[in-house]
């Protein structure tokens, strides 16, 4: 049973995570802040993809630095 756990874990990690951890955590940001705006409308249609197109690129630019 412990093991079939650790390997049910470790694929989900790994589905979810993967390669670029910060995707995953401004994925959570990012729907979170809708989940927040969701009654402001205006707000939220200006924030949401400032917000995105600026992890995006701040994710580009790592990549790109390395």
């Amino acid at each position: 049973m412990k093991r079939a756990l650790k390997i049910f874990v470790d694929f989900w990690m790994d589905f979810l995570i993967g390669d670029a951890p910060e995707f995953f955590f401004v994925t959570l940001g990012v729907v979170a802040l809708a989940f927040l705006l969701h009654n402001y409308r205006v707000a939220g249609v200006i924030v949401l993809p400032l917000v995105t197109l600026i992890a995006v690129s701040l994710s580009a630019w790592r990549v790109r630095r390395r």
